[in-house]
């Protein structure tokens, strides 16, 4: 018997030709680059991998996340980044009469590239708008919330950048866009279509932007990056340096496992081989782990194997419809 997880045939940066990289959580945290990242990423490169930028950060423009992510030691430049206002302004086209009103409520980064499609950008619902976009900003105040739900209210088409509820950063965990967006559900009683991941379309978007034959998604969420990537057909890499937790992961339903589990960006270089399972027990690597009368039971020297192996267990036992208690979960030395 397999389990959910993948094997690779070598390395990572040589299995997949692209890699569409998540961006808060994964390779940096607010001002400061994940320590692993800017190595791991460079390395990458020098093997063959294409790398482009995938976020649902739709505060700023793709050339100010290229330059953030230079002086964090991670060279890019606009053509490697593609952040969800990228993707709302392409299916506004398709939604949107050209030339039409679209209410923003979020930074610059969503508004320039709603106006670079030719759409008439406007603040109020005064203004009657075909259309309004909600990306995250710090400085989202009730005011443009307000105004959004008069639009949306009266008829204007909603959309989010992303619904994610909440956003890591340098001090911890904070309110999301969904957060924000879901106030304006609350007032308006319609609920938006969503331009960014977990939804397949980003991700697919992404890859032919890259020319992408064989595309390795990679976040910190199993909701929204995770979650999409399988949904977008894509095989996917889970760090867990960001959002999502080691029992978030264990608790995974099967739309939200990973191909590949790595404890940061330098599980790019290593060699992934899906546990197996003997005896009643999954071992990966070194360790082992089963699920018996609804507990977990690990062997081996901890980190990322026992959490394949006990990511197996625990998912098969699911699967199976076998109740596991919550609380014999550990962290095996990791988040």
């Amino acid at each position: 018997m397999t389990s959910n997880l993948a094997t690779s045939v070598g390395p990572l940066w040589e299995a997949f030709d692209t890699a569409l990289v998540d961006l808060d959580g994964v390779t940096y945290r607010g001002p400061e680059a994940i320590p692993a990242a800017p190595p791991a990423l460079a390395a990458a490169r020098d093997a063959g991998m294409r790398l482009v930028f995938v976020t649902n950060n739709a505060s700023r423009s793709p050339d100010d996340v290229a330059q953030h992510l230079t002086e964090v030691g991670i060279p890019a430049t606009s053509a490697d980044v593609f952040t969800s206002a990228q993707a709302a302004a392409e299916i506004l086209v398709a939604k949107v009469k050209p030339g039409g009103k679209v209410l923003i409520v979020g930074g610059g980064g969503l508004r320039s590239v709603v106006l670079e499609k030719g759409f008439e950008v406007v603040d109020s619902a005064a203004d009657e708008p075909d259309a309004v976009v909600q990306g995250w900003h710090p400085d989202v105040g009730w005011r443009s919330l307000a105004e959004a739900s008069y639009a949306v209210r009266a008829g204007a088409y909603f959309l989010a950048t992303n619904r994610d509820l909440t956003l890591p950063n340098d001090r911890g965990i904070a309110p999301g866009n969904g957060s924000l967006v879901q106030t304006v559900v609350t007032a308006s009683g319609i609920e938006p279509e969503s331009a960014g991941k977990p939804e397949p379309e980003m991700f697919r978007m992404a890859a032919a932007r890259a020319g992408a034959r064989t595309p390795l998604a990679i976040g910190d969420r199993i909701d929204t990056d995770i979650r999409g990537a399988n949904a977008a057909g894509c095989a996917s890499l889970l760090v867990l340096t960001g959002a999502s937790t080691v029992r978030d992961l264990l608790r995974a339903v099967p739309e939200e496992r990973p191909s590949f589990i790595g404890g940061d960006l330098a599980s790019l270089g290593d060699v992934h081989t899906a546990p197996t399972s003997s005896d009643g027990w999954w071992n990966a690597g070194s360790s082992n782990a089963r699920i018996a009368e609804g507990r977990l039971e690990t062997s081996g020297e901890g980190g990322i194997d026992s959490l394949r192996a006990a990511c197996a267990a625990a998912w098969e036992a699911a699967d199976q419809g076998e109740a596991t208690h919550i609380e014999s979960f550990s962290s095996f030395g990791l988040q």
